[in-house]
């Protein structure tokens, strides 16, 4: 139920996060003065917030997917290793965004 749930959250997630990357185009189609309205909203708390959810909505979907590979296999149907690997593409996407945030801050030069 929960990856359930979480699966529509993050698809939703996943609609705010394109509709981001279609102001990107626009702004940068568009000239300096819009482009830097983006960047700055980008740059605040709540921009980043909102692309950090965006990196966890494209990691779950990503991890689900795979699960759902092994399903297509025949394999994971048992309860427990069911509900294990549900767990396990929740926490698993928070914890490669938060990986992935670590190392685009390190290749910039902030740690």
């Amino acid at each position: 139920m929960a990856t359930s749930i979480f699966h529509r959250m993050t698809g939703v997630g996943n609609s705010i996060g394109v509709a981001l990357l279609v102001w990107w185009l626009v702004a940068t189609a568009n000239g300096p003065h819009t482009h830097g309205q983006f960047t700055n909203f980008v740059s605040s708390p709540l921009g980043r917030l909102v692309l950090f959810g965006f990196t966890v909505s494209l990691c779950f979907h990503l991890l689900n997917g795979l699960r759902h590979l092994f399903w297509d296999s025949g394999r994971g149907y048992e309860l427990g290793t069911a509900r294990l690997w549900s767990w396990v593409s929740i926490l698993g996407s928070v914890v490669v965004a938060i990986g992935i945030w670590v190392a685009g801050y390190s290749m910039m030069g902030a740690f």
